[in-house]
């Protein structure tokens, strides 16, 4: 059975004749008959008692009515679902970033020109994110970093300092900001090895040939803070991550600018899907505004 055989015999219920039901579906008589013929010797049924120009459904053809007006309403729903979806009145984005702090900005004027599109984040390292990419179970990603993948299309979002931030307690607290090679020899809690942040302190250290005592590597940034916080060491952040609290400081650098960078990216496969593309097109405002400030 054809869904125009259905389609037919579906007009011709509704309309209660033949020629009616061509008019609705804006095609011949005989070739609505044939379509209702069709699933009558295929299935050898009788759909319709035949009353001179009109019919009348006999009793299989009234089970095979409730059930093609259960089809066709669900079609309706699917054409409504796909319809909402292109316009993205409806939805739902997955992404995947390494950490909430540089997202936030992203969702907030993705959210207020999609109301109707649900959102979920997941936040892991730089691997999970891609992961996520590459398994279908996140549209689009946002990492620290630039990533060299020809399966990837990634555009730069954001730049962000990168500061110290000390307890409430230490020679730096009083101070805005520091010289880098005030650093020498301070005790230093890391993020773990292929941080982002970790990586552009490091840098800008061994080209001023400052160097630190690290005392701590630690991948939790919750962690990190109360180890701050308890006179354990001092840490680098990105500004956008610092949270104030009476027990901490922040210090920037007087003499030196670290970065680091938010990167949107996506499967290059997936850049037009009609979701993933809306999201990129919501970052060109503030991606426009951070050039022209540069």
């Amino acid at each position: 059975m054809r869904l125009t055989q259905l389609r037919s015999f579906y007009a011709v219920a509704r309309e209660g004749s033949f020629t009616k039901a061509a008019e609705h579906l804006h095609v011949s008589q005989p070739t609505i008959t044939t379509q209702v013929r069709f699933l009558e010797e295929a299935y050898q049924v009788e759909l319709f008692h035949r009353r001179g120009r009109r019919v009348q459904l006999t009793e299989i053809g009234e089970q095979l009515m409730q059930l093609a007006q259960q089809i066709f309403s669900l079609e309706g729903d699917a054409v409504a679902l796909l319809g909402d979806a292109g316009t993205l009145r409806t939805g739902h984005l997955r992404v995947a970033a390494v950490g909430p702090y540089h997202v936030t900005k992203m969702l907030v004027d993705f959210s207020l020109r999609y109301p109707g599109v649900k959102v979920t984040v997941s936040t892991g390292n730089s691997q999970d994110v891609l992961d996520s990419l590459v398994d279908y179970s996140a549209d689009v990603g946002v990492l620290a970093q630039m990533v060299r993948d020809d399966r990837f299309l990634s555009v730069p979002f954001s730049q962000h300092p990168v500061v110290m931030f000390v307890p409430a307690t230490h020679r730096f607290a009083r101070r805005r900001n520091i010289r880098l090679a005030e650093l020498q020899g301070e005790r230093l809690i890391m993020r773990e090895e292929g941080s982002t942040t970790r990586k552009a302190l490091e840098l800008a250290l061994a080209k001023a040939k400052v160097e630190v005592d690290v005392v701590m590597e630690i991948s939790s940034r919750e962690v990190i803070r109360e180890a701050v916080a308890q006179g354990l060491g001092i840490a680098a952040v990105s500004s956008v991550e610092f949270v104030p609290s009476p027990d901490l400081r922040m210090v920037g650098f007087s003499d030196t600018e670290i970065f680091t960078y938010a990167h949107v990216l996506c499967l290059a496969e997936r850049r037009e899907m009609r979701m993933v593309s809306a999201f990129f097109d919501t970052l060109v405002p503030a991606i426009e505004a951070r050039r022209r400030k540069a």
